[in-house]
């Protein structure tokens, strides 16, 4: 039986690493290490200047028994986009995927088959590993990834969570790095997540930077709006403006949500909508969505003194059947239609040593 821990508190034994240099390029291919401490300088670029990108992906044991990576072709693609955007070597999407397999590989024996809710979430990073403090882009790139075994991100149910929407911080400013997984854009956002849980509240909603009127996103996920119910139900997510995240499981339940029927768009929202259209009962449902916690519900928002539910405070149906269907594509009990799944080797079975 596999032993529960808080979220990225035990990792794995393993990790997968390679190297880029200026000369060299990317050396040879991923590497499967025991998991351990790294020795670096004290002036290790990435430390000073901030060049460190990273992905969050997830491998699941279906119910036939094999082991599967839910599309890690495009958080390889959205890996590079990141590391172009902090001029970063990119990584090649078969190296990316060829480090997927290798700790999938070793690391998905954790697994258990009488579990469905665990999965194995897979932490890339790219850093600059260069010792000097140059004011440039480094000139050697350290890739690693590393994992651990891990159930919801809230909590293993379906809990719907509270939001508090911040006036006092701005997550990301046109032309900045909102758009990419940069490890900057996670620690400008602790304040604002603390002044959430100070209110009481599991986290904090993102206003857009420039009016701080039209709501962008929630912690580091996307947010989702539905309006009316039933099969006519529409299923609205803000646009992408540069500013926030191009999440893989927003582009997925855009793709589910239009698969059963649903209206979908991409739509802005402001804060005033969300609480005028929540009271009058036109939005139904709201929820977030992210690799770590998939899909969760919100039950109520504050504004300042401000606070309102949103339907009944509980998960709303459309939701769910977002949710399940996200999970049973994780878990094999849907057919992949679009190639999503990545079957992974077990360890021996060709992944690289």
């Amino acid at each position: 039986m596999t032993t529960r821990h808080g979220f990225g508190e035990r990792f794995t034994d393993h990790m997968v690493m390679l190297e880029w240099t200026a000369d060299h390029g990317w050396a040879g291919r991923p590497r499967l290490l025991p998991f351990g401490t790294l020795a670096f300088s004290p002036a290790t670029a990435g430390l000073h200047y901030g060049q460190v990108v990273f992905e969050g992906l997830k491998a699941h044991r279906r119910q036939d028994g094999t082991l599967a990576a839910f599309r890690p072709d495009a958080h390889a693609r959205r890996f590079r986009q990141s590391a172009r955007r902090l001029a970063m070597p990119e990584l090649p999407d078969k190296l990316f995927l060829e480090a997927v397999d290798a700790f999938v590989g070793r690391g998905g024996e954790l697994l258990p088959v009488d579990d469905p809710t665990l999965s194995l979430y897979l932490r890339p990073v790219l850093f600059a590993s260069e010792p000097c403090l140059a004011l440039r882009p480094a000139r050697e790139y350290t890739f690693l990834l590393m994992g651990f075994v891990t159930g919801g991100f809230f909590s293993d149910q379906p809990d719907p969570v509270s939001v508090l929407v911040t006036r006092d911080f701005s997550r990301a400013a046109p032309g900045g790095t909102g758009q990419v997984k940069c490890a900057g854009n996670y620690a400008g956002a602790f304040l604002a997540q603390r002044a959430a849980a100070d209110a009481g509240c599991h986290q904090v909603v993102w206003l857009d930077p420039v009016e701080h009127r039209w709501i962008e996103e929630m912690g580091g996920m996307n947010l989702f709006f539905v309006r009316g119910t039933g099969p006519a139900a529409e299923v609205v997510t803000p646009p992408l403006t540069g500013t926030l995240l191009p999440g893989v499981t927003r582009d997925t339940l855009l793709t589910l949500a239009a698969q059963r029927g649903f209206t979908v768009r991409e739509e802005r929202i402001s804060v005033d909508q969300w609480r005028s259209h929540s009271e009058s009962g036109v939005i139904t449902e709201t929820f977030a969505c992210g690799t770590a916690a998939l899909v969760t519900p919100v039950g109520e928002a504050h504004d300042g003194d401000d606070r309102w539910l949103i339907g009944s405070g509980k998960p709303g149906p459309v939701t769910m059947e977002l949710r399940d269907a996200l999970c049973d594509l994780h878990q094999g009990r849907a057919v992949d239609r679009h190639g999503w799944l990545r079957a992974c080797a077990v360890a021996g079975d060709g992944a690289p040593a």
